[in-house]
C-alpha cells in the first residue's frame, strides 16, 4: 500500500490500521530528514497549504507550519481573531475565498465538532483536522502512538492509561481510536465526573484510582484539565484534583516497574504532572514534540500524493 485510503484526515476513525502503519513508515523517513544538517526536501514544492486556526494553538500550529516548510510547500497562515470572521463571515465563505487563491490543502482547527467534516463536503481541497472542539485531534493521536512505537518497539499488546479530563478531550478520543486499531489495551482514569458515560462502549477499561491504573500500565498519558471547555465545576478544587490524580516523582518511584510518561501539552506543571516527572528520564514529552513534525510531514505528503493520482 503506497497511498492512504482516504482523501482527508478528519479523524482516526476514518483510517485503517494499514493507513496508520503507512503514515508511521513515511514518518520514519522524514525523521531522518529533520535530523540532517539540511532539513528540507522538495516533496511539496508545487503545493499551497492554508493553516486556518479558529481557536488558539501554539504547538500544533507551529508543528504543522514547520512540517509544511520542511516539505517546501507554500504556506498561508490565517488567524480568525484578525479576520473577517469577526465581521460575520461564514466558514464556507472564508474557506472559498482562500481556495480562490488556489490553495490545495487546508489544515483547520475549529471550536465546533464536525467543522472539518462539513468543510470536506463543501470545498474542493484536502482537509486536515488539527482539532475540532472536544471531538478529534488525529495528528496528536498519531504522534502519540508513533512515540510509543519508537520507545517500546511496538504498540500492539501494550497497556496505555489516559489520565485526566477525558470528557472534554479530543486527544483522549483520538488516542483511544488509534491505540485500539493498533492492538493496544487502553484504560482511562480520572474523577467520575470527567469520564463520559459512553466510554466503556469503546472497549476501554475505566479506573478511578490512579495508583491502580499506574500499576497496570506500560504507558501513562497525562492530560491537562480543560478549564476553558468547562461551564460547570467537575471537582472541588485543582488542589484536590492534584492530590488524587497528579503524577509526582514519589508515586512514580514507588511503582514496582518503570513506566513511560507522556503528555500532549500544554503542561500545567504541578497540577496533572510535577516538573521532576515531566523532565525525568521516563518522560518522552520532548520526543513527542519532535515526532509531531515528522508525523505531520508524513500526513501532508501522503494526502498531497493522493491528489496527484
Amino acid at each position: 500500500m503506497t497511498k492512504l485510503s482516504t482523501k482527508h484526515l478528519l479523524g482516526i476513525k476514518d483510517l485503517s490500521e494499514q493507513d496508520i502503519q503507512l503514515i508511521f513508515k513515511t514518518a520514519d523517513n522524514f525523521k531522518d530528514v529533520i535530523n540532517r544538517p539540511i532539513k528540507k526536501v522538495p516533496s511539496l514544492r508545487d503545493i499551497t497549504i492554508a493553516n486556518l486556526f479558529f481557536e488558539n494553538s501554539t504547538r500544533t500550529k507551529l508543528s504543522f507550519e514547520l512540517a509544511e516548510k520542511r516539505l517546501s510547500a507554500d504556506v498561508v497562515n490565517f488567524s480568525a481573531s484578525s479576520s473577517s470572521v469577526k465581521k460575520g463571515e461564514t466558514l464556507i465563505d472564508t474557506v472559498n475565498n482562500i481556495l480562490a487563491m488556489k490553495v490545495d490543502m487546508v489544515v483547520m482547527r475549529h471550536p465546533n465538532p464536525g467543522a472539518c467534516m462539513f468543510l470536506a463536503k463543501h470545498v474542493d481541497a484536502r482537509i486536515v483536522n488539527a482539532g475540532d472542539g472536544a471531538h478529534e485531534h488525529p495528528t496528536q493521536a498519531l504522534l502519540d502512538a508513533y512515540s510509543i512505537r519508537e520507545k517500546l518497539g511496538t504498540v500492539k499488546g501494550k497497556k496505555v492509561v489516559i489520565v485526566g479530563d477525558i470528557l472534554h478531550s479530543r486527544v483522549a478520543l483520538s488516542n483511544i481510536f488509534c491505540l485500539k486499531k493498533l492492538g493496544a489495551q487502553v484504560m482511562v482514569c480520572g474523577p467520575t465526573t470527567l469520564i463520559p458515560k459512553y466510554i466503556s462502549s469503546l472497549g476501554v477499561k475505566v479506573e478511578h484510582d490512579l495508583r491502580k491504573a499506574l500499576e497496570w500500565c506500560d504507558v501513562a498519558n497525562m492530560l491537562r484539565i480543560q478549564l476553558e471547555r468547562q461551564e460547570i465545576k467537575y471537582f472541588p478544587s485543582l488542589r484536590e484534583y492534584t492530590m488524587m490524580y497528579g503524577l509526582n516523582k514519589s508515586l512514580l518511584d514507588s511503582l514496582k516497574k518503570e513506566i513511560t510518561v507522556m503528555h500532549p501539552g500544554p503542561i500545567n506543571r504541578g497540577v496533572e504532572i510535577t516538573s521532576d516527572v515531566a523532565d525525568s528520564k521516563q518522560s518522552i514529552i520532548l520526543q513527542q514534540v519532535e515526532n509531531g513534525v515528522a508525523v505531520r510531514m508524513a500526513v501532508l505528503f501522503l494526502l498531497a500524493g493522493r491528489a496527484e493520482n
